[in-house]
This record gives structure tokens, C-alpha cells and sequence, in this order.
């Protein structure tokens, strides 16, 4: 405010709280303390003081003084320096010290410092959040110091593994097709969190809810330029067209467990901002030591106003919850059918354009994938990972869940208004093994992360295509090839919201590692140097993208239920015979034969994850058809002839022909056949040719 600065911090059971005003990020001892006294700076459970004169950039923190006394709740420390939970940019001391955090004594040169900002204090250029429909979306998974740390990335040093680093490969993103990117942790975290010796790479580790981790930053000493350099990236990406998703985390903090350090809300108060057992201990649901009392209605309105603030201010386009499954526990840790929280979020009008993802489960076993709150929000569908690895390594009796993910999962969404946009589908993202190693590794190689290799998913439905780890045997590596096509042809032409992760597109490989949170190094971040050896993946890629939207393009209206969409437009599933699907246990192939709602396409998807050939029986064409079959995609050839290049509807018509009656698919494949159907075409199931029984029928666009 003019002419100096108005603090205010909640502390229900704090006796006595200090203002602590800080010159520089290093400084062992205040500047200035300021007493906050109850009978003048406490109203309610809110302490507050204005102080003239400061200005943006001013470095502060809080002390805040009462009892220790864990079996109640209260872990009051006066000499830790704590965070203001609403501030806007943190200042990193060089020697910061998460174990300063966790012994008794003074911190204050170990510790970060919260820095006045001015939120009015950047010019935009008239930018605003981009609102694109999830129909039209395709989501790209980073890590944004990964995507461009290794020194591959042709970027300077000064830039690369920076917010300015990815505003260097926005021309990279609009070839490959994407149209989001899905940041992973831009919050403030602790990069200490993570075993001795070791560094939390991933980010799933807040001291802050409104700070850019300056980590990220060119300017990373300079907390009001951390600030800038972030909202020059979501401006660059805007004006490219790319919508900018965050990766929030706000189940759990990096303060742990009753071993943990004290670095803000713990200070504050401890009771009001975890979920908390009998004697003190501290509730995880998160898997990281501590649970966030997310329906509090102090800690609701801190995650509503940091998701406004990431909004209104900062201008990102949209959200994805982690573990957000955890926010419907109560104050007992269990869940709620109707979490205050959830339904703040899903109804409120600040956040009514922004996309809402959920990634609907916890760590203490909590699955609510189908059945997350709300309208809105879409759903991370681990289901959709787990039945396409499933299918396509070749495990029996996978035929019929295939179908119902291949439909944008009818099963789970299909009762309630949900549009076919619902599901993001993924078989990869940043947890588990990358693609490269989904197809490479049945066991996971994670001994670096010294833990004796217990860490990570035992249940990633991987294979090794008939050996462990690298190779050289060419029949292995064909295979892998292939596989990694099958899933991403799966992946992104399915019914549904596809998204990819980082270097997928160019074989990026973790070592067989599948839980690489805590390995900054370069064999963790994207090789770029992998691009020309895998240019064909990456062409297919690249493709596949175009494909998907050219068909988005002229199928869907994306306010239509998934529901009403099936019952528009007729999907008739197959097995190598017509309208004679096989949904045996022994059973490892599909076809599925669809229009899209304007009519002017008719499709063909045939699927084989047996080792042997199989001869699929084709659709008789409809009337209309312009022409004969033609092979846009086919995953047993090798580059370039597996995919064909289809910018345009017209360029349809010079894919290679597939002349009927069948279609030979060759083991372990995916085949897309296309036909453009006459303008005279109606938007219903007469446009797809043969007799379905009706318990055959399926309705998808």
C-alpha cells in the first residue's frame, strides 16, 4: 500500500509473534525486530502491523513465540525464522540448511526470507489466459530445468534449466503439436528434501504456495526477477498458443514428519495447517511425512487464494492437482463425498475457465479415478495406463477394458455429463518408468537412490521385449521400437485428452530407474543429443499429433457429453471378424470401426498384441466414400512408411491403398485405415457400414 507495507499472518495459539526484517538473504541476525503486540497487532487469530517506508524487495520473516508441546499439537519455536505463507518471492540464503530447520538454535542464516512484491508491478501486453477447450488440447509433461539443463540443449549456459530456457524451445513444442504444457512443481520447494547427499530434483516439495521456485530463474539471487522471468514465459508461451498447466502440490509441505524441519506453518500454527494423529504425530497420506488439513477453513483459503493469485497474477491456464484425492479427507483423514475444498475450487468464479486436473488418488491407497468430485475437474487415468500397457505387452483377458479406454472409458465416465475430453489419457509421465525403459526393463534399477532398491512402483505392467536393460540385439530392439509406437498410436488417438511426457518423443532414458525424484544429473535430464538418432520416433510423434487433432478438427463439438456423443455417432467393435468381437480371455485383438460426428471420415483402428499375423475382415464402404481404404498408420513398418502424413483431410486420399476384403496386421501392431466419406454424409450411425448387435454397439465420435 502507499507508503509502506501491511503485514498480517495467522496464529491461533501464539503467544507472542515478531516481524523480522531482513538487508540481505545471508544476514545471521534482523535489521529489525518488530514486537507485534496482542492488544494493538492481533485481531482475532491475525497478526498484523503496517510499516512505513518499506518497499518491494524488502526481505522479511516471522518468529513466532508460544509453547512445545507436540501431544497437543503445538510446536511453537521463537528462534526459527519462518516464511510468510502468503508470501509472493522467496530469497535463498547460500548457505541454506534444511537441517538448520530440525535443531534447536537460531537459523537465520540458514534459513529463506519472504520478499515484498509489488503484484501490479509487470506489464502483460494486454496477455490473459489462452481458455482452450480440453477437445483441442494436447498436453506436453516437463520438467523445466530437465528440458533444457543438459548441455545438449544447445543453450547457453546462463539460460539453460531456466523459465527462459523454455521460452527457448517454444519452436520445438509447436512442431511437435503440443498445445499445453503441464509444468512440473514451480513452487518454492526444498531442494534438500531428499536423501543424504542426494537433491529433490522433482519438486514435490513446497515451503511456499505463491513463490516461483528461483531455482528456475536466470536471476535466481534476485527475487523480484524471478518473478519477471516467470511471467515472461507464460507470456512467450501465450503468444505462441500454448497454455501453461501447473503441477500443484497442496497435500503435504517439505516440513516431513516429527524428524522434520520448521520452516513455516509448522512455526505458525501446527495444529491449524496439518492433519494430525493421536499424540501429535503427524497424519501421511502423501507418502511424504505430513497431510495438509485441506478443509480447514484457514487452509482452504490459503489454496484458494494461491490458485487465484497463479490466475489473476501470474495468468497460468490451468492446474493439476497432485494426490488430489487426498484433499477430501476431513480432520480424521477420511474421506468426504462432498469435501469443502473441492467443491470451493470447483465452483469458484475466479478459477470457472481454468482447467482443472485431478490426479485422483493418494498415497495411503485412496482411488477415486471415475468418481472425483464435481463437473469440472478431469482426471489423470491411471486406469488408461494401466490396461494399454497391459493389452499391449500381451496379457490375456484385456480385450474388453481396452475398448472402454480406447472410448474415452465409458466405465468410468459414462453415467455422469462428463465430455469425451474427461480422460488424460497417458501410459507415461514423470513417476514410473519413461517410455524407453517401459519396454526395456521388467525390474526397476533404482539402487542410486539409496534405498536398496525398495523404492518405486513394483507394478509398471512393463516388458522387456526378451532382454533386461540395453542391447544390441536388433530383433529386441525392432520390437521395443514397435512397442513404444503401439502405446503412443493408443495414447493419443484414443477418445479422450492424450498427454505425452518430456523426451518420450525422443527415447528418453532413466537407466531403468523409475523414481528418479532425487538425481539432478544429466543422465536425468533430456539429452537432446538423442534427437537425430531418433528422428523417425520423433517424426511419428510429431504426426501422430497432427493426426489427432486433423480428426478433433472435423469430430467433435467439445460441449458435448461424452453420453450424448455416443449417442450420435455409431462405434461398432470387432475382432478379426466383422460385428464378432473376441472378449475371451485369450483374446489379445481388437478393431473398432467409427465416423467422426460430421461424417466426413470414416476409420478403421485394427489391434494386435499376439506375436502372430492376423487377417482382419474390413467394413464395407458406405455409399458416399471417396475412394477405397487407405493405410494412414500402421506401426509394423519401419519409418517413414508407418505413419502417413495427414495435414489436411484431402491428403487422405494419397495414403497407400489397403484393398479389401481383409487386412493382414502383423504381430504386435496398431493399423488406422481412413476413408473420406461425401458432404451428403448424415452426423449418425448410418455413415458406418455392417450390423452391430446391440450389445456390441459402442457410440464415440
Amino acid at each position: 500500500m502507499p507508503g509502506g507495507v501491511n503485514f498480517s499472518v495467522y496464529a491461533s495459539d501464539a503467544q507472542r509473534v515478531e516481524l523480522l526484517l531482513y538487508d540481505d538473504a545471508d544476514a545471521a541476525t534482523p535489521a529489525r525486530r518488530i514486537d507485534l503486540s496482542p492488544a494493538a497487532h492481533r485481531t482475532w487469530h491475525y497478526w498484523h502491523v503496517f510499516v512505513p517506508g518499506l518497499r518491494p524487495g524488502q526481505l522479511y520473516a516471522y518468529a513466532a513465540h508460544g509453547p512445545f508441546d507436540p501431544a497437543r499439537g503445538l510446536r511453537f519455536d521463537g528462534y526459527k525464522v519462518l516464511l510468510d505463507p502468503y508470501g509472493r518471492a522467496v530469497a535463498l540464503p547460500s548457505a541454506w540448511s534444511r537441517a538448520a530447520g530440525c535443531t534447536p538454535g537460531r537459523n537465520d542464516a540458514h534459513a529463506a526470507k519472504s520478499v515484498v512484491a509489488d503484484d501490479s508491478a509487470y506489464d502483460w501486453r494486454g496477455d490473459a489466459p489462452l481458455r482452450r477447450p480440453f477437445s483441442q488440447t494436447v498436453v506436453y509433461e516437463l520438467h523445466v530445468r530437465g528440458f533444457t539443463r543438459h548441455p545438449s540443449s544447445g543453450l547457453s549456459t546462463a539460460r539453460a534449466g531456466t523459465y527462459a530456457g523454455l521460452v527457448d524451445k517454444i519452436a520445438y513444442l509447436l512442431d511437435l503439436g503440443v498445445t499445453a504444457v503441464e509444468l512440473m512443481p514451480v513452487f518454492q520447494f526444498d531442494p534438500q528434501d531428499a536423501p543424504a547427499g542426494l537433491t529433490n530434483y522433482w519438486g514435490y516439495a513446497p515451503v511456499s504456495f505463491f513463490a516461483p521456485h528461483a531455482g528456475y530463474a536466470r536471476a535466481a539471487a534476485a527475487p523480484l526477477a524471478v518473478l519477471d522471468e516467470f511471467r515472461d514465459m507464460v507470456r512467450a508461451l501465450h503468444a505462441a498458443g500454448i497454455e501453461v498447466i501447473l503441477d500443484v502440490v497442496y497435500n503435504h509441505t517439505a516440513e516431513g514428519n516429527e524428524q522434520g524441519p520448521t520452516f513455516g506453518l509448522r512455526g505458525l500454527d501446527n495444529a491449524t495447517y496439518y492433519l494430525l494423529e493421536e499424540g501429535g504425530r503427524y497424519a501421511n497420506y502423501s507418502g511424504c511425512g505430513n497431510t495438509l488439513q485441506a478443509n480447514h477453513p484457514v487452509v482452504r483459503r490459503l489454496i484458494l487464494d494461491s490458485l487465484h493469485y497463479w490466475v489473476q497474477v501470474m495468468h497460468v491456464d490451468g492446474f493439476r492437482f497432485d494426490l488430489a484425492a487426498i484433499l477430501s479427507r476431513d480432520k480424521h483423514g477420511r474421506p468426504q463425498p462432498d469435501a469443502p475444498v473441492l467443491w470451493d475450487i470447483e465452483s469458484d468464479p475466479v478459477l470457472a475457465g481454468t482447467k482443472l486436473i485431478a490426479e485422483a488418488w493418494d498415497a495411503a491407497g485412496l482411488v477415486q479415478v471415475g468418481h472425483f468430485i464435481g463437473e469440472r475437474w478431469k482426471e489423470w487415468n491411471g486406469r488408461f495406463r494401466d490396461d494399454v500397457r497391459s493389452f499391449v505387452r500381451g496379457d490375456a483377458g484385456m480385450v474388453t477394458q481396452l475398448a472402454d479406454r480406447l472410448l474415452g472409458s465409458p466405465d468410468l465416465y459414462g453415467a455422469r455429463p462428463r465430455e469425451p475430453a474427461q480422460s488424460i489419457n497417458f501410459v507415461t509421465s514423470h513417476d514410473g518408468f519413461t517410455l524407453h525403459d517401459l519396454v526395456a526393463y521388467e525390474t526397476p534399477r533404482n539402487e542410486a537412490n539409496l534405498e536398496d532398491n525398495r523404492d518405486g512402483s513394483r507394478d509398471n505392467h512393463s516388458w522387456n521385449c526378451g532382454a533386461e536393460g540395453e542391447t544390441d540385439d536388433a530383433q529386441v530392439r525392432a520390437l521395443r521400437d514397435r512397442q513404444v509406437r503401439n502405446l503412443l498410436a493408443i495414447t493419443v488417438l484414443s477418445l479422450g485428452t492424450p498427454m505425452l511426457a518430456m523426451g518420450d518423443e525422443m527415447g528418453r532414458t532413466q537407466r531403468g530407474n523409475n523414481n528418479a525424484y532425487c538425481h539432478d544429473a544429466p543422465w536425468n535430464w533430456l539429452d537432446w543429443s538423442r534427437l537425430p538418432h531418433q528422428a523417425g520416433l520423433h517424426r511419428f510423434v510429431r504426426e501422430l499429433v497432427a493426426l489427432r487433432n486433423l480428426r478433433e478438427s472435423v469430430r467433435e463439438d467439445h460441449r458435448l457429453t461424452l453420453a450424448e456423443l455416443m449417442r450420435l455417432v455409431r462405434v461398432q467393435l470387432h475382432g478379426t471378424r466383422l460385428g464378432a468381437p473376441d472378449t475371451s480371455a485369450a483374446s489379445r485383438s481388437l478393431a473398432v470401426t467409427a465416423s467422426s460426428l460430421s461424417g466426413d471420415l470414416l476409420m478403421h483402428f485394427a489391434l494386435n498384441a499376439q506375436a502372430q499375423a492376423l487377417d482382419f475382415e474390413l467394413p464395407p464402404l458406405p455409399a458416399l466414400a471417396l475412394g477405397p481404404w487407405r493405410r494412414v498408420l500402421d506401426t509394423s513398418y519401419d519409418p517413414p512408411q508407418d505413419l502417413h502424413a495427414v495435414r489436411h483431410v484431402q491428403d487422405i486420399d494419397a495414403a497407400p491403398l489397403a484393398p479389401g476384403p481383409h487386412y493382414r496386421v502383423q504381430g504386435r501392431s496398431v493399423v488406422a485405415l481412413f476413408v473420406r466419406v461425401g458432404s451428403a454424409a448424415p452426423r449418425t450411425a448410418s455413415a458406418v457400414a455392417g450390423p452391430a448387435a446391440p450389445d456390441q454397439g459402442r457410440r464415440m465420435s
